[in-house]
């Protein structure tokens, strides 16, 4: 049953725009892209709102995502969040 997990980063001053350009010139949504289980990881930026970035996250599975959640990238991506002091809010849907 795959998962899709919306992440919504907030910030000030386009610094939500700024932590998704580092995550991809860094080469961390790369990665993410490669582990096992990931199904895609592609930003979007809401029109109404210029200080958030939407991530769309899909996994295969629960065990994918927890994997994922204990990997290495994870604390690079907490250093870049807390970087552009962003905050989140998270929706999980699963597939049906």
């Amino acid at each position: 049953m795959s998962l899709t997990i919306n992440i919504y980063y907030t910030g000030k001053n386009g610094s939500a725009r700024k932590f998704a350009e580092e995550m991809v010139s860094k080469g961390i949504t790369d990665r993410i892209l490669n582990e096992e289980g990931n199904e895609g990881y592609e930003y979007f930026f809401p029109m109404n709102d210029f200080e958030t970035v939407l991530l769309i996250d899909k996994w295969k599975n629960q065990k994918a995502l927890d994997l994922h959640h204990k990997s290495e990238m994870m604390k690079e991506i907490a250093e870049l969040r807390k970087k552009y002091k962003l905050s989140m809010k998270v929706e999980k849907y699963t597939e049906i």
